[in-house]
């Protein structure tokens, strides 16, 4: 039997959440709108820890590149993550970008690692480094850069109670040249 996937006990998973409600001194039995809510946030958690399951790691198509080439920006993705101190979202946008060197891989691979490294209890500042180190040994680029910007729910809801954007950056390679900076940016801001 294989190493057990975070997130694939639904029973254990249902229990501890019908633990936790029977805990905050809520009654399943008289109220009827948490019938059931043990088994949906059994299939929320599955779903948000996808990205534990190590059969699921993308390993997209590369393809040859040749001449020197400019820089490739995936820009504007969403994603959402759950904040591995306090298990509450946070959610915003990333740009992914890279200098290639002699391998190129589809647009589409930026938003499936996004979504691979996002889909786990989760650091912001962790996601970007496990992207570039991803793009570094898929396609050896001459750089490359990751940037988020979220929203975290924890600082919102609980503690401060203060909204704010946490921007978060992974700079390696060419992509540290100052002649990058004007590219490295979210929207319509960005562009060389």
């Amino acid at each position: 039997m294989g190493v057990p996937v975070p997130g694939r006990d639904t029973a254990a998973v249902e229990r501890a959440v019908a633990a936790l409600i029977d805990a905050l001194g809520l009654d399943r039995a008289v109220d009827p709108d948490l019938e059931g809510t043990p088994a949906r946030v059994a299939d929320l958690y599955r779903e948000l820890l996808s990205g534990l399951d190590p059969a699921q790691v993308p390993e997209p198509v590369t393809f040859p590149h040749t001449g020197r080439g400019d820089l490739v920006v995936v820009r504007d993705l969403p994603f959402h993550s759950l904040c591995v101190h306090h298990f509450l979202p946070f959610f915003g946008r990333a740009l992914i970008a890279y200098l290639p060197g002699e391998r190129l891989f589809g647009i589409s691979a930026a938003a499936r690692l996004l979504e691979h490294y996002a889909r786990r209890p989760q650091l912001q500042e962790r996601i970007g480094e496990q992207i570039a180190d991803h793009v570094e040994r898929l396609v050896k680029p001459r750089g490359v850069a990751v940037l988020l910007e979220a929203r975290h729910l924890c600082m919102e809801m609980r503690g401060v109670r203060r909204y704010g954007m946490v921007e978060t950056r992974v700079v390696r390679g060419e992509c540290a040249d100052p002649a990058w900076a004007s590219a490295l940016r979210f929207g319509a801001e960005g562009g060389r």
